[in-house]
């Protein structure tokens, strides 16, 4: 049990799976032309609490009917939680997602741009040229199967991807801000 600790510790720790995931997050919601971007920060983070909770990526798709045969969670995964979310004002947050995003921006690997008062982010090339090379590392490999089942069956607007978060993790709402989710 301590030595499972200590990995979920490290993890918690490890900036590079954070940042490894968010990427393969964006790339795929790109696709295939590399163009699409996602809308908000917000957003970003509804779904990242999909792909870093696959045990909640399970209820989600059950909700809709589909079954988690690709990268189903594993014991690990059902057992604990991977790193920290909080309840924020609209639903799971980390509050490193700016730090995040702005050292993927500082190693060109994301860009964001800004239309009216809305943002959006998009990977670069040399951020898709990383994302490639994650595709052969174990640690990330789940996170692209996962990825592809949100994008499939999760691709709704901000506020509607809120809403359906709610609704399907009814549990989260009723959290106090800043507690931790489980």
């Amino acid at each position: 049990m301590k030595e499972l600790f200590n990995i979920l510790s490290s993890l918690e720790k490890n900036e590079s799976l954070h940042l490894g995931r968010l990427l393969i997050l964006l790339d795929t919601f790109s696709g295939e032309n590399k163009n699409g971007e996602i809308e908000g920060l917000t957003k970003l983070a509804k779904l990242d609490f999909l792909l870093r909770y696959p045990v909640y990526l399970e209820r989600a798709l059950n909700t809709v009917n589909k079954e988690m045969k690709k990268a189903p969670p594993k014991d690990f995964e059902r057992k604990s939680v991977e790193t920290s979310m909080v309840r924020f004002k609209y639903g799971p947050w980390d509050f490193r997602y700016r730090r995040f995003i702005n050292v993927l921006i500082a190693k060109r690997l994301i860009y964001v741009r800004q239309e009216g008062r809305s943002y959006f982010l998009g990977i670069t090339e040399n951020g898709s040229n990383a994302v490639k090379q994650l595709e052969f590392t174990e640690t990330f490999l789940d996170f692209f199967d996962r990825a592809r089942m949100i994008k499939t069956n999760f691709n709704f607007s901000g506020t509607n991807l809120m809403r359906f978060i709610y609704k399907t993790f009814p549990e989260i709402g009723s959290l106090q801000y800043g507690t931790e989710i489980k």
